[in-house]
């Protein structure tokens, strides 16, 4: 992981919002965590789906920008999640490129909860924009 990533990440509000954590990041992937708080909970008493989408999203991104540069212009153009089991921890996200391409990026993401339990799987596809 860069400084510059590192920089890049600070600056984006959900980020801070949700308290995400950098566990790993390099080469095409990314692993980011969500802290469990009771108030992201949906109806089930559980982590809100939504909020799991935006984790596997967030993770997705990074994995891209560890490829094109962190000050790269990218922008989600789809994505897609089955969710698998509840989860009722802190959840991770590790995300790998699919392939890096000219113009769009498919991402594989696998969501856990903290004991390991896949809880969601998920594939998001980025654009890679002219630059900022």
């Amino acid at each position: 992981m860069t400084p510059a990533l590192e920089a890049r990440l600070a600056r984006i509000p959900i980020f801070q919002a949700l308290r995400l954590q950098l566990r790993s990041a390099g080469e095409g992937a990314a692993t980011l965590v969500a802290p469990y708080d009771r108030a992201y909970d949906g109806i089930f008493e559980s982590f809100h789906g939504g909020l799991l989408m935006t984790l596997a999203d967030t993770a997705a991104c990074v994995a891209v920008l560890t490829l094109a540069g962190a000050d790269a212009a990218i922008t989600t153009t789809d994505m897609n999640i089955r969710f698998l089991a509840a989860c009722r921890s802190d959840a991770s996200a590790e995300a790998r490129v699919i392939k890096y391409g000219k113009t769009l990026c498919p991402v594989a993401v696998e969501l856990r909860d903290a004991q390991g339990a896949m809880t969601a799987v998920a594939q998001v596809t980025y654009m890679r924009l002219r630059s900022r």
